[in-house]
């Protein structure tokens, strides 16, 4: 069964943190496509400082040469908070009984409890964690009994079911984050090797992260 990965974020902006892991998880599980879904209203951290239109063009800039990615907007289209379940329920009508893997690194998954009604979420799809090697998994409270119920140790077995399963993956986990670019394109450093060059020049020509200073070349 042919599947696709699906990952969330506010991409503000998107860098190689995201963009390396899931490209690595799209070819351990033979995913037909990545979606990358830019969120509107980010339930659980600040308003993105780029407009919907710009981080849309950042990730068009991104992926370009990599066909294997698709930008998904459907929760920029929405109002209301960004729920995952939402975008969830909608692939699942969209997809039918294709295979959805919901791609997360382990930070997000070990907040996965506060999430809006996240005991539904494998009700829609398969949840794939992109850990770093050496990871040690929770192993009491609810996301241990959580992961006692779903996980699966063969990535094979995801492609026996539409829904249902945690697979826990190592990938080169790159420690960057879009609040050191921000910061750093703020205090006028060049964030390079950071994040794809298509994307810092869309940066540098909006101005944007730069509390109104231009880039000098």
């Amino acid at each position: 069964m042919a599947m696709i990965g699906i990952l969330g974020g506010t991409f503000d902006p998107v860098h190689f943190g995201h963009l390396r892991p899931a490209l690595e998880i799209q070819q351990y599980l033979r995913l037909q496509e990545v979606r990358l879904v830019p969120c509107r209203i980010p339930p659980h951290r600040p308003q993105p400082l780029a407009s919907a239109s710009q981080r849309v063009a950042m990730l068009e800039a991104a992926i370009r040469h990599h066909p294997v990615f698709r930008i998904d907007t459907r929760e920029l289209e929405r109002d209301g908070p960004s729920w995952t379940l939402d975008t969830l329920v909608s692939l699942r009508k969209e997809l039918g009984g294709q295979g959805v893997c919901l791609l997360l690194g382990m930070d997000a998954f070990r907040g996965l409890s506060t999430w809006h009604r996240w005991h539904e979420l494998l009700d829609y799809c398969h949840m794939v964690v992109m850990t770093r090697p050496g990871t040690v998994l929770p192993d009491q409270g609810e996301l241990a009994d959580f992961i006692g119920l779903h996980r699966v140790l063969d990535a094979a077995a995801l492609e026996q079911h539409a829904t249902g399963l945690l697979l826990f993956h190592p990938v080169s986990q790159l420690e960057i984050s879009g609040t050191t670019i921000r910061e750093q394109l703020a205090a006028r450093q060049d964030p390079g090797f950071l994040l794809p060059d298509p994307v810092l020049d869309i940066i540098y020509k909006e101005g944007l992260y730069a509390t109104g200073n231009e880039h000098e070349e």
